[in-house]
C-alpha cells in the first residue's frame, strides 16, 4: 500500500476525533518496521491527544491490514521543525522562516532558507536574503520550518 492510500484509509478517522493528520512516516523492513503518524489540532497535541488517536488508529489497522510485515505504530505531534507537505501548511505558516529542498536546482540551488511570503496551489514563495524566489510546490523534496530561536 502506498503512503497516499494509507493516508486515505487514515484521514477520515483521524478527522473524526477532530484531530489533522498532518503527515505520516513508513519504513517497512524485513524485521523492524514503523509507521509513524503526525498529528495536530490548534490548540496543539498532548500526551493524551496522542493516546485517543494511536488506540483508533491501531483498531483500524487490525481489521484493515494494509501493511505487511512487523512495524511499530507512532502517533506524534509534529514538532516544531515540521515537515510542511499540504498547500494548506504553507498558508498557516506564511512570514515563519522554511528550510525549502527542491528536487532539481532553479537559479542554480537545490536549498532555499528564508521567510515564507505567498502560497497558493502551484507555487510558494520564499524570501532569502532580499530576494523573493518563487518555488514550484510540484518540484519541492522537502519543506520544514525553522524553529525561532
Amino acid at each position: 500500500m502506498t503512503s497516499e492510500e494509507l493516508v486515505a484509509l487514515l484521514e477520515p478517522a483521524v478527522e473524526g476525533l477532530g484531530y489533522e493528520l498532518s503527515d505520516l512516516e513508513v519504513k517497512i523492513g524485513n524485521r523492524d518496521g514503523l509507521l509513524r503518524v503526525f498529528i495536530d489540532k490548534p490548540e496543539g497535541i498532548a500526551l493524551e491527544d496522542c493516546e485517543i488517536v494511536n488506540r483508533q488508529i491501531s483498531t483500524l489497522l487490525d481489521v484493515e491490514d494494509p501493511l505487511s510485515g512487523n512495524y511499530v505504530l507512532e502517533v506524534s505531534s509534529p514538532g516544531l521543525d515540521r515537515r510542511l507537505t499540504k498547500v494548506e501548511h504553507f498558508q498557516r505558516f506564511m512570514g515563519s522562516d522554511v528550510r525549502v529542498k527542491l528536487r532539481f536546482p532553479l537559479e542554480g540551488r537545490k536549498n532555499f532558507r528564508g521567510a515564507l511570503r505567498a502560497a497558493d496551489e502551484e507555487n510558494i514563495e520564499v524570501e532569502v536574503d532580499g530576494k523573493l524566489h518563487s518555488l514550484s510546490i510540484a518540484m519541492i523534496e522537502s519543506a520544514r520550518l525553522v524553529p525561532a530561536v
